[in-house]
């Protein structure tokens, strides 16, 4: 009976199961979609999260100095108050166009709204520059790096004439210096506009160069008229301070002896004339000898063949002075030991003599000299030996008394060249009453030349020389610039002569003249590369 009831009930049973299986699969396959459908919604929402970073406010920017720089933080909101932005790193450079090396300092601006960098930077190119930005910001975990590109241009003043302008343009020329004009305004690779020459400028002396006043007063140029005027060229030269040759003095014994007795122990002692300075032991018979025919003419010996004026000649001549010789003459002796006084006033500079000392005919015992005039010995180069005279004024100067300088005159020119220094000894005679001066000190001194008639001169600083060319920039007016060789002549406090070149009245360039000189030079080597004028239309 139970194999009835299955045989009977077979058939149902699969059917049942067949439907069953499609309900199933049916749901799971809903299921499956519903998740799939699920997924890529998370997956389109993850994709349509922006990741932070920096772009910029505005890519271009003009070049010059204190421009000012915008970044914007992409991909936060609301974006982050600037307090919660700390920069880890911050560079600008040419990267993009190749020149790393050419960076720009950046100062970061404070006070801009809620997600805003700004940066006050000097920008001395045109061109593409590289802004690479390292910050963490509040709430991220990781920090935001960013490289943002700007492209710095020249305002429109320097690349184009103005509107309604009657100035000619014969071609453009590369703004980066290239051998590469063109007859039609065009770009160059880095987006920088070709740069106008005016028909005023490629018809005016050779290097002549235009520039707008916008670069005038970012390059600092300044100019001064060229004026008549007195040139006293003013001569420095270092010295050393020498005692006056002239009033050395040495003590020294013509015979041989013995040092009894100082009466001057010390170098450095202040001497008079005359003054005792010490007493010898004479160990001569020689002197002896003419010590013993004084005393015979004295008692009037008849086989003396000397003359009494003769016996006392002979003992002066051996430093014998008037005191020894009455010494001798009352005595009816000679005398053992003699005292040498000082020849002349001054100073002790070297005493070889000590008590008890053995010296021979000949020996240095004392050096002295007067101090209270001394020479300065200037070392003055060969190139302003011309300006120096006997008897010219000099300023003297000394390191170990600044604030004391002394007046003094040039007393010699020697007549040898130092061919080591390419220097000439000057010497100048000043005056040390005070005695605070000492031989061996440094000292500076000036000449100052005599003024003469009045001449055209300009700062010594408008003139560019090369070393073969000498340049001065003279402004025509309306930002044109012309170059003038020049021929020079004396120099003095700042001042040059030109002697040919320049005319009194003109305006010349005293500062920011090698910029002009750098876009001078410039324009003269594109000047071969410039399209017939006709070409232009």
């Amino acid at each position: 009976m139970r194999l009835s009831a299955r045989g009977e009930s077979g058939p149902h049973n699969r059917q049942h199961s067949r439907i069953i299986m499609k309900i199933t699969l049916a749901s799971l396959r809903s299921v499956a979609l519903g998740a799939l459908a699920s997924l890529i919604i998370a997956s389109a929402a993850v994709q349509a999260q922006p990741t932070p970073g920096f772009e910029p406010v505005a890519a271009e920017v003009p070049v010059g100095k204190n421009v000012r720089i915008e970044l914007r933080l992409t991909g936060i909101t609301p974006p982050p108050a600037l307090a919660d932005i700390t920069i880890e790193r911050q560079r600008i450079d040419m990267g993009p166009d190749g020149m790393e090396m050419m960076a720009a300092p950046l100062k970061p601006v404070p006070g801009t709204p809620p997600g805003i960098l700004a940066f006050q930077t000097d920008l001395s190119m045109a061109g593409r520059w590289a802004l690479t930005i390292t910050a963490r910001v509040k709430g991220q975990s990781a920090p935001i790096t960013s490289k943002i590109i700007f492209t710095a241009v020249e305002k429109k003043s320097d690349a184009a004439p103005a509107p309604g302008s009657k100035r000619k343009i014969v071609y453009y020329r590369n703004p980066m210096g290239l051998p590469d004009v063109s007859p039609t305004p065009k770009k160059d690779s880095m987006g920088m506009d070709y740069i106008p020459v005016y028909e005023d400028e490629a018809n005016g002396p050779r290097g002549s160069v235009r520039l707008a006043s916008e670069k005038v007063q970012r390059a600092g140029v300044r100019l001064e008229p060229a004026t008549l005027q007195q040139v006293a060229r003013t001569v420095r030269a270092p010295g050393t301070v020498s005692a006056d040759e002239t009033r050395l003095g040495v003590v020294t014994a013509k015979f041989n002896g013995f040092v009894e007795e100082l009466y001057v122990p010390a170098v450095g002692e202040r001497v008079s004339k005359g003054q005792k300075l010490m007493r010898v032991w004479i160990e001569s018979p020689e002197i002896l000898q003419k010590q013993a025919d004084l005393t015979t003419t004295l008692i009037g010996a008849t086989r003396s063949s000397i003359s009494y004026e003769g016996a006392e000649r002979n003992l002066r001549f051996f430093g014998f002075t008037d005191e020894a010789v009455d010494e001798i003459r009352k005595a009816g002796r000679p005398l053992r030991s003699l005292t040498f006084n000082v020849p002349r006033d001054g100073t002790v500079l070297e005493k070889p003599a000590v008590v008890g000392m053995r010296f021979s005919s000949g020996d240095t015992l004392f050096r002295t000299a007067d101090l209270t005039t001394l020479w300065v010995i200037a070392q003055v180069p060969e190139s302003d030996i011309a300006v120096i005279r006997e008897g010219q004024q000099a300023n003297v100067s000394f390191k170990a008394f600044p604030n004391e300088p002394r007046e003094g005159k040039v007393a010699l020119i020697y007549p040898e060249l130092n061919p080591a220094t390419r220097t000439v000894p000057v010497r100048i005679v000043v005056d040390n009453k005070d005695m605070r001066l000492r031989p061996g000190l440094y000292a500076e001194i000036s000449f100052a030349g005599e003024a003469q008639d009045k001449v055209v001169t300009v700062p010594d600083s408008a003139v560019i020389d090369s070393g073969q060319r000498r340049v001065a920039f003279v402004s025509k007016g309306e930002g044109l610039f012309e170059p003038r060789d020049v021929e020079l002549g004396r120099r003095g406090n700042g001042l040059v002569e030109i002697r040919k070149g320049i005319e009194a009245g003109e305006n010349v360039v005293v500062r920011g003249n090698f910029l002009i000189d750098a876009e001078s030079n410039l324009k003269a080597a594109l000047a071969s590369f410039a399209p017939p004028a006709e070409a232009v239309q």
